[in-house]
Order: C-alpha cells, then sequence, then structure tokens
C-alpha cells in the first residue's frame, strides 16, 4: 500500500477530486458535507492501474484549519499538490507548499483541477515556477475535469509513476503510528487510527502509548475496512486496543515500539527556511499529528534548544515544523541530539551552536557519543542510531578522545588525593566517579591502568620500587615485545629462561610491578589485566573457563591462574562451580 495526501488553497476542489478518484466520500461530518467544506482529516482509497493500493489523506484547505492539515500531511511520503484552473495560486497553496517544504517531502504531484472551467495553462505555469523553489522541485503535472471526468485517467497513471518512485517502507524498523482518530465500535471497545510510515504491527502486539508511557495490546487491526493479521507500512492502520478507554486516547499521541523512542520533552534542532530567523521565543511544534507548544532557545543562527510542554517520542533525523499561529510563520527543523546535555556553564550555549553546526543532517551513533562521552548501546537505540565503534565498558560505550582524556584526569585526581591525604590508602572509586562526572564506578575501575592500582575499592600509585637492575629490565621488555599481539600466550618456564629470566628476577620484577606473576612459571605484562577485563566485558555473561580461554586466545595453563587473578581483583565473581560474570556495580 502507498499513502499520498492532499494539499491546496480552500474551495479548490480536493475533496471532489478524491470523491472522483475512489468513488468515496472523503467528508466524514454531515457539516463537512453541508457546508461543502473539509474541515478535518478525510480517508479513501482506491487501487491503481498497476494493481497498487492507494489510499489519500485528505486535508482541509481553509487557513483556520492548517492544524488538522498538518495532522494529515505529516506522517505520509508523497502530497498531491492541487491548484483549481479558474482562481490559481492562492494564499493556502502558499502556505501548505511552505509546509510541504519544512517537512523535506521530496515525492509530489501537481494537479490542477476544474480546467473545465478555465484556461489551465496560466494556473499550470505558476503553480510549477512556485513548487520548483522547494524540496519538491520539478514534479509531473497533469490538468483534470472532476466534473466531466477529463485527465481522471492521465491522473491515474502519474499517481502509479509516482508510487513506483517512492522508497520502500522497512517493516523491520521501529513502529510510531501517530494517532489522528479515536472512537469506540460497539462490541470491540476503543479504535485509533493513523498513517503507520515503517514497522510492523500483529494482533497481540504490545506497544507503548505516548507520551503516558502506558503499555496497550493490540486486540483487532483492520486497514483500508478490511481485518488483517498484521500490517507493515507504508500504510493506513486502524488498531482495537485493549482495555483502553476512548478518554485515554486523542489526536496527537503516538503508539511506538516499546523500548525503541526517546519519550522526551527537550531537544536540540537545526532550523531552516526563511521563517527561522522570525519566530519568537514561543511557538508551537507540528510532528506526525501532534501539535503541542514549546520554548525556544537559540544557540546559533540555525540552531536551538526546545523545552516541549508535551513529551513526545522523537528519534534523531525527525523532521518537523515549528510554527506562530498568530503570523503563520514557520520553519523546518531537524532533531540533532533527543537528549541534549544540560546549558548550565558559561558559554555552554555557545560551544553547543559550534558543535551542533558541524553535524550531518541525521547524526550517527558515533556522533553523538562524541558529545555525550559515554552512552549504553539501548540509549543510542532509543535515540534512533546504531552503536559507534568506541571502547565497550561492559555495557557502556565510550569515545575513544573521552577515555584517553579521563586515563590522565584520574592519574592527576589520585596524585592531588594523596597530597591532601597522605595517610589515606587512595581515593575512593565513588570519589573517582564524581570528580571525573562518570555515570557509572564500572568505568573507574576499567580506566585504573599501570601504574595506578585498585584495591579495596580504592585507586592509588604504588610507591616507587627499587629500580630494577638492568638485565631484568631487558629481559621484562623483551617479554612485553614478545607477547606485544598475543598478551596472554605466557611463556613456558624454558622460553622465560631464554629470555633472561630466572626465578629470582621473576620475583623481582613481579614485586616491582613490572610484571603479572600468575603462578609458579606463568607470567603476563601488566597490561594483560586491563586487556582481559575489557575483553571478557564483551562475552555474554557469565561465561565459563573455556569460553575465556578462546576468547583470550590462550591455554588452560594461562587461563586459570588468569581467572583467580581477575577474581582477586574484583573483576570476575563465580555464579557456580563452571562459570564466572563480570562484576557489575550499581552506579551511585
Amino acid at each position: 500500500m502507498y499513502v499520498v495526501a492532499t494539499a491546496g488553497h480552500v474551495d479548490h476542489g480536493k475533496s471532489t477530486l478524491v470523491r472522483a478518484l475512489t468513488g468515496m466520500e472523503p467528508d466524514r461530518w454531515a457539516e463537512e458535507r453541508r457546508r461543502g467544506l473539509t474541515i478535518d482529516l478525510g480517508f479513501a482509497w482506491r487501487t491503481l492501474p498497476s494493481g497498487e493500493l492507494l489510499a489519500f489523506v485528505d486535508v482541509p484547505g481553509h487557513e483556520r484549519f492548517v492544524t488538522n492539515m498538518l495532522a494529515g500531511v505529516g506522517p505520509v511520503p508523497a502530497v498531491m499538490m492541487v491548484v483549481a484552473a479558474d482562481e490559481g495560486w492562492m494564499p493556502q497553496s502558499a502556505e501548505h507548499l511552505s509546509v510541504i517544504d519544512a517537512l523535506g517531502l521530496g515525492h509530489g504531484l501537481l494537479v490542477v483541477t476544474r480546467c473545465d472551467r478555465a484556461d489551465p495553462s496560466l494556473a499550470l505555469d505558476e503553480a510549477r515556477a512556485q513548487i520548483a523553489k522547494t524540496c519538491l522541485g520539478t514534479v509531473e503535472a497533469v490538468t483534470v475535469s472532476s466534473t466531466t471526468g477529463e485527465g481522471i485517467d492521465d491522473l491515474l497513471t502519474a499517481l502509479d509513476r509516482l508510487v513506483a518512485a517512492l522508497p520502500r517502507a522497512r517493516a523491520a524498523e521501529p513502529v510510531r503510528l501517530w494517532i489522528d482518530r479515536a472512537f469506540t465500535v460497539k462490541g470491540m471497545g476503543t479504535v485509533v487510527t493513523g498513517t503507520l510510515p515503517a514497522g510492523t504491527v500483529a494482533v497481540g502486539d504490545e506497544l507503548v502509548l505516548a507520551p503516558s508511557g502506558r503499555r496497550v495490546r493490540v486486540r483487532g487491526l483492520e486497514s483500508l475496512k478490511k481485518r488483517v493479521s498484521s500490517i507493515s507500512g507504508v500504510a493506513r492502520a486502524a488498531m482495537n486496543l485493549k482495555g483502553v478507554e476512548l478518554a485515554d486516547v486523542a489526536r496527537g499521541m503516538a503508539l511506538v515500539s516499546p523500548d525503541r523512542w526517546s519519550v522526551t520533552d527537550t531537544v536540540d534542532v537545526r532550523l531552516r527556511g526563511a521563517g527561522a530567523d522570525e519566530l519568537g521565543r514561543e511557538s508551537l511544534l507540528h510532528i506526525g499529528s501532534a501539535a503541542t507548544p514549546v520554548l525556544v532557545r537559540r544557540l546559533g543562527s540555525e540552531t536551538a534548544r526546545l523545552t516541549l510542554s508535551t513529551a513526545l517520542p522523537l528519534h534523531v533525523g525527525d523532521r518537523a515544523i515549528m510554527r506562530d499561529p498568530g503570523s503563520r510563520r514557520m520553519a523546518g527543523l531537524t532533531v540533532l541530539d533527543v537528549r541534549p546535555p544540560r546549558l548550565s556553564r558559561r558559554g555552554a550555549a555557545t560551544a553547543a551552536a559550534r558543535e551542533l553546526a558541524a553535524w550531518p543532517e541525521r547524526p550517527t551513533g558515533g556522533v553523538l557519543l562524541r558529545r555525550h562521552g559515554f552512552l549504553k548501546r539501548a540509549d543510542l537505540t532509543v535515540m534512533g542510531c546504531e552503536p559507534g565503534d568506541g571502547p565497550a565498558i561492559g555495557d557502556w560505550l565510550v569515545d575513544p578522545a573521552r577515555w584517553d582524556a579521563l586515563t590522565g584526569e584520574l592519574s592527576k585526581a589520585v596524585d592531588a588525593y594523596a597530597d591532601q591525604h597522605s595517610l589515606a590508602p587512595g581515593l575512593p572509586v565513588e570519589s573517582a566517579r564524581q570528580l571525573l562526572n562518570l555515570p557509572d564506578r564500572r568505568l573507574v575501575e576499567a580506566l585504573v591502568r599501570p601504574p595506578l592500582r585498585m584495591e579495596g575499592g580504592r585507586v592509588h600509585r604504588p610507591a616507587a620500587a627499587p629500580t630494577l637492575p638492568a638485565p631484568v629490565a631487558a629481559a621484562v621488555r623483551r617479554l612485553e615485545e614478545e607477547l606485544e599481539t598475543a598478551p596472554f600466550r605466557a611463556p613456558e618456564a624454558s622460553h622465560l629462561a631464554e629470555l633472561g629470566f630466572t626465578s629470582k628476577s621473576v620475583i623481582a620484577a613481579a614485586r616491582s610491578g613490572a610484571l603479572l606473576r600468575l603462578a609458579e612459571g606463568v607470567v603476563l605484562p601488566v597490561g594483560a589485566e586491563t586487556k582481559a577485563v575489557q575483553i571478557l566485558s564483551r562475552l555474554p555473561q557469565p561465561f565459563t573457563a573455556s569460553e575465556a580461554r578462546s576468547a583470550l586466545g590462550t591455554s588452560r595453563r594461562v587461563v586459570i591462574p588468569l581467572l583467580e587473578y581477575l577474581d582477586s581483583r574484583g573483576h570476575t565473581v563465580r555464579v557456580d562451580t563452571s562459570k564466572r560474570r563480570m562484576r557489575a556495580r550499581t552506579p551511585n
């Protein structure tokens, strides 16, 4: 199925055209039919000559009902711009085209109606010129008369070409259905409808009603008056919700896949369009069928932070409209960050504007990670991104540059604490977490690298040991060089001797902190501890010694004493006689 919305000035024949195309009455209210004026959204559909099913969302053209128009156009992928031959380009033609441009809808068709009343060439030329200035660019145009039927067959063929050019919706995408109607059906209960742009919904699925967060169950599904077991976008969908009262749902709410969207009331955005500079501090945000007041804090010439009066389910890359109802000024926007950091420091807004100005229209996980420093995989999922390529510490992803900087910051913090608390055994891990502004104490533990050590929940720098004799230091260097690419393949005792070690020099090097002595004849470079923690953290938890051995690329002779050493250091904990897991600490 495909879905197309109408657009155009009031009384230019949009509903009449839909009626001629489908044989259905799009005006649902008796008041609309009595006055001959579309007030709210109408819906109709037909099968095209190619066999494709096409649904129409008919929108009102009067300026008083532009909010309803936005609710209809917001979720659809294409528009049919309607201009009357006997009136030509009019104010609401321009406003509707501004909406289309602000939303970035790149697929459309121009239809000049009432060609039986006037020569359509002037209206056609004027409309083409206006449309060409927008994201629609050059569009196919058809002239028709809904009264005589002239041009209707040509229009159907053009609609076939339009839908053939539309990008295919992805059925595996997370669901977000903006509700445009809600009503009750006797014997069934509450039903909501909307345009499903992507994703798949099946009978029995659990969805989240946003912004309330309430979980609801889909009891039944219909699409274009036919009962179905599942629906994939793009499609018009009607959902019968189990245990939901009509008072619980309304236009502007959304049904979304659980744990796949950020329901947020604060976003950073990029503004577009001539009206962007003219919008005031208070405005209306339109996305999907939702319309909510927002406070606007300008960051830069093209970026702003919006505070929404009602939280909405959003992803980075979402397109929306900001509109001043009084002046009718509007601007398009792209959502850049759905969880922006607080602007509490002096100069933070200027720094944010400079940072956001360089971002792409749809930020990647790596871009967001650079801004936030630390994000869980689940965080990036609900923000609408794939995880970046940063280091992974448990379920945390870390920006590499931030991680490198924190290593130095921790070292300085440990030294400063030692200077102020000379008798203390080291900087408490929780104090380090707060000083470094980290979200989880596990990140502090992962930052501890030689010469720093962590013992008893504190990070310290061991007192300087006597300088190793030159032959021993040389043997340590040879060991490090040999195991640089395979840090867990501990040499056999005979090879240790070839490297220049004796039993006494191994003990001396271990005591000085120059190497790890895991057991008699089993030694590794000091960096092996941190590398082992990072690798084992990525294993499915819990794991066996055999799984650890494979992941580390070593032997049982090494992995058993290494795991026992990690146990003693607090990195791992036994689950039972055969399995361990990485020790998880709850962030304070």
